[in-house]
């Protein structure tokens, strides 16, 4: 079982930067997949980007690539995800997950641990 804690959601404006973290615990020497999905209030939950075990292989959909970067830091048990050039349409509520495989993935079946969420806000 691995538990998994986001913070750094806030209110900014468009255009500004935003930085997530996601610290994992419980069964944290096992090796596995991370990723950050959102979902919109209204709308189905969504990829965002997804980053492997070893941190070699990213995922990134079309609406955040160049603007968005996820990392990890095993020795810390932590992934991030720098967010870049906010607009309003990334307001959501981004969630953090994890799967027990070493490959990421931007299906939402593929991961089998959430965390609870945090809210990006983006006025315009």
């Amino acid at each position: 079982q691995v538990q998994l804690v986001e913070s750094g959601g806030g209110l900014v404006q468009t255009g500004s930067s935003l930085r997530l973290s996601c610290a994992a615990s419980g069964r944290t020497s096992s090796r596995y997949a991370m990723g950050w999905f959102r979902q919109a209030r209204g709308k189905e939950r969504e990829f965002v980007a997804a980053i492997s075990w070893s941190g070699g292989s990213t995922l990134y959909a079309d609406s955040v690539k160049g603007r968005f970067t996820i990392s990890r830091d095993n020795a810390k048990n932590t992934e991030s995800l720098q967010m870049n050039s906010l607009k309003p349409e990334d307001t959501a509520v981004y969630y953090c997950a994890a799967r027990g495989t070493v490959a990421p993935a931007s299906s939402s079946r593929a991961y089998d641990y959430w965390g609870q969420g945090t809210q990006v806000t983006v006025s315009s």
